[in-house]
């Protein structure tokens, strides 16, 4: 099955490089293919949510995407080069639904968003401009107040926002999310998606594995619905009014108004 074409979701990006390239990728941890003919295009500015069911193949793509596994076959380009031979990890702030052991170790926020600077600076002194764009980067995720407290004492949506934080102090050009709402309380999720669309409108490029449909059909402008193969890639509005959802999930399954 191949992928309908896209040529962008609202964003002008005709002569623009692509960030994300994956041609006819292929890709499994045994025989048995977890991705399969996958052909996607992400442009600079996109906001794309990644939905499917449990085992589609969705942290893999990602991972494929941000060179962290080769494919098999077909060809994985991440900002114009093979994407397991890319080296500048500035560009690409990556948040995982707990966002690595550092969450788990007795250090402050403000320590945590300091790492996104070690690729500029490595692990040496900061210079006074870098403490600024780590401040500046908690103070736009909402989290300067929070900037001496430890990572252990924040809740599920505070920890999401200090990650990001990082992403933003490492100047990231390409937020990449896998699943970072589980565990967070809807209000927090509201104010979560508002701050990933503030972002997305300042210029970084956002994409996404989410769980919650509604989330993703009310933030989202793009969205590709996998299941090892890819079933739609497309505008929200239009995956909304498909089948695609029904085909991958193998079920009659509903979408708008429903919390999965």
């Amino acid at each position: 099955m191949s992928a309908p074409t896209h040529s962008g979701a609202g964003v002008e990006t005709e002569a623009a490089e692509p960030i994300v390239e994956l041609a006819d990728v292929a890709f499994g941890y045994t025989a048995t293919p977890v991705v399969e003919d996958v052909s996607i295009r992400i442009d600079p500015g996109e906001y794309v949510a990644v939905v499917g069911p449990n085992g589609s193949g969705k942290s893999t793509l990602l991972k494929l995407a941000l060179g962290l596994v080769r494919p098999d076959e077909g060809d994985a380009r991440l900002f114009g080069e093979p994407a397991h031979r890319f080296d500048a990890g500035e560009r690409v702030g990556y948040v995982a639904q707990r966002a690595g052991a550092s969450d788990e170790m007795p250090i402050t926020v403000r320590e945590v968003v300091k790492m996104g600077r070690f690729p500029h600076v490595g692990f040496g002194r900061l210079s006074k401009r870098d403490w600024e764009i780590v401040d500046d980067a908690l103070a736009t995720v909402g989290m300067a107040a929070f900037a001496d407290r430890r990572v252990t004492r924040l809740s599920g949506g505070q920890r999401q926002r200090a990650f990001i934080a990082r992403a933003l102090a490492g100047e990231a050009d390409l937020l990449v999310l896998d699943e970072p709402t589980v565990g967070v309380d809807a209000e927090s999720v509201e104010a979560f998606y508002d701050l990933l669309a503030a972002l997305n409108d300042d210029g970084i490029t956002v994409v996404l594995i989410e769980h919650d449909l509604t989330a993703v059909t009310d933030h989202a402008e793009r969205v590709v619905c996998l299941n090892r193969e890819v079933y739609f890639d497309g505008p929200t509005a239009a995956f909304v009014e498909s089948d695609a959802l029904a085909r991958a999930f193998g079920t009659a399954a509903g979408l708008v108004g429903e919390r999965r």
